[in-house]
């Protein structure tokens, strides 16, 4: 049986976090993903601001699933 305080959790990382997360790490993304194609040094930068970006997606499943964060 899921666990509904997860529901919850994941909810409130959802709103108060992940979004502004996301926002802040999208400008940078952008801005760097230009210079990737110039240098590949930039990847692991890349694919870090990449998962930033991602991150909500991250908590909306994590939340339907009602899955522990650890």
């Amino acid at each position: 049986m899921k666990n509904p305080i997860w529901f919850i959790f994941w909810l409130l990382v959802l709103l108060l976090i992940s979004f502004f997360v996301a926002f802040f790490a999208s400008f940078f993304y952008i801005l760097f993903y230009m210079f990737e194609a110039c240098c590949d040094c930039w990847n692991g930068i890349n694919n870090f601001l990449l998962k930033c970006v991602q991150f909500p997606h991250h908590c909306a499943e994590a939340m339907l699933e009602c899955r522990s964060p650890f």
